[in-house]
């Protein structure tokens, strides 16, 4: 039960006591059968385990995101078994009041197992009303999780397609430097729009590139694709120092350095225009 938590538990002995059948009970067996038994009875414990295993129902071609985070809205409790419609993989969740407790598939436990699982893109799943897993192996939220999830499987996607990638580089190279060249400095418009409008008391502190948000950027935009929030305009990171931060998508990520009174909310609908 240690190692394979999914699979229901069956316990006989012929020295039974009630304080073992307590103990089996609490340790999480769904059946306790003392010797001798009938083979008959036996059967019918099983079979109301297997019935009892469906009992939460079945969904079939359905986003794991999207569903999964629907059990952490509703703090359910469950085993959610999953098959990848792609590969023919399978995996369990197990959720307890809405947190994700653990997660198994192909060797994989815990977070490893997560991030594969959260990475199908289409399953089927089938939903138990009830988790065997005490102990927490997870601890970050699904979130959390499905972000990098999504951002291994990009990187995976990016290591086949390398040898395609490098014969680009250079052609993408000059026609970066040609769009640089030819396109306005966003800082500059950035700026302007602000002091045109908020003056002053916009609380700018400094404005520059820096290519190292890139890459976070991108994440929380294939994010907002994935649940259709439209296309990203900007971050708002409130650090709680004195300057908080505005990411500015484009070419290069723009980076707002502005103090923590400044009026957020203008400057936000200003810069999302």
């Amino acid at each position: 039960m240690e190692q394979y938590p999914d699979i229901p538990v069956i316990i006989m002995t012929g020295y039974s006591t009630p304080e073992m059948e307590s103990l089996a009970q609490e340790g999480g067996a769904v059946g306790y059968v003392e010797k001798p038994f009938m083979i008959d009875d036996l059967a019918k414990k099983v079979l109301a385990t297997l019935r009892k295993e469906s009992e939460g129902g079945t969904l079939h071609s359905v986003s794991s995101g999207m569903f999964l985070q629907l059990i952490e809205m509703e703090q359910k409790t469950c085993t959610i078994r999953l098959l990848d419609k792609t590969s023919g993989k399978q995996g369990v969740l197990f959720f307890c009041d809405g947190e994700l407790f653990d997660a198994r598939t192909a060797g994989l436990k815990g977070e490893a197992a997560a991030y594969k699982i959260f990475s199908w893109d289409e399953v089927n799943l089938s939903i138990q009303n009830e988790c065997r897993q005490k102990e927490q192996k997870v601890h970050r939220d699904i979130n959390a999780i499905l972000l990098e999830a999504m951002r291994l499987k990009d990187e995976a996607g990016e290591t086949e397609e390398q040898e395609v990638v490098e014969e680009k580089i250079e052609e993408i190279e000059e026609l970066s430097d040609e769009l640089e060249s030819e396109t306005p400095d966003p800082l500059i418009s950035i700026k302007n729009r602000l002091q045109e409008e908020v003056g002053e008391r916009c609380g700018l502190e400094d404005i520059y590139h820096d290519n190292s948000w890139d890459g976070f950027m991108a994440q929380i935009s294939r994010m907002g694709a994935f649940f259709g929030a439209g296309k990203l305009k900007l971050v708002y990171l409130d650090r709680s120092e004195p300057n908080d931060v505005i990411l500015v998508p484009g070419y290069k990520t723009s980076v707002l350095l502005v103090n923590s009174k400044c009026p957020r909310d203008r400057i936000i609908t200003i810069l999302s225009k």
